[in-house]
């Protein structure tokens, strides 16, 4: 699967970020992206922060057949304004990895937060975010 084929985030604008920038996704620097104070609209780092986490989990662990991801929660903290082009950063914790691992083998569902981070053109990290995802896995599906 490719989140940046997936309709809203076509329709958005997200890409994928270029190779060896450190970086997962971006959204381009564009005026359709500016709120009332000239910044990166809330909206469209929110979108790219849930896009990254997903990314995250699937360059993590592949496009697993019959796997069904859902966001369960996502709480963000804006630290400053953006501007221009966004870009982001993803990580988890490993025992959580790995404890997401068991529970799919053992229950056929688990948790994951998914931590991220959005830099806008300046280096400046203008959000932060953690998005909780549910994943279940239908019978007769291996992990």
């Amino acid at each position: 699967m490719d989140v940046t084929s997936l309709p809203f985030n076509r329709f958005v604008g997200l890409e994928k970020a270029p190779k060896g920038s450190g970086f997962l996704l971006s959204l381009p620097g564009s005026p359709n992206y500016l709120n009332h104070l000239g910044a990166v609209h809330a909206s469209a780092q929110l979108a790219l922060a849930e896009a990254s986490s997903a990314e995250f989990l699937l360059r993590r662990f592949g496009d697993v057949a019959g796997m069904v991801p859902v966001v369960r929660r996502l709480e963000a903290k804006f630290r400053k304004p953006a501007s221009g082009r966004i870009s982001s950063k993803a990580s988890a914790d490993e025992g959580e990895l790995a404890k997401l691992m068991a529970d799919l083998k053992a229950r056929g569902r688990g948790l994951i937060s998914v931590s991220v981070e959005i830099v806008d053109e300046n280096q400046v990290v203008a959000m932060t975010a953690v998005v909780e995802w549910f994943i279940a896995k239908p019978e007769g599906v291996d992990v």
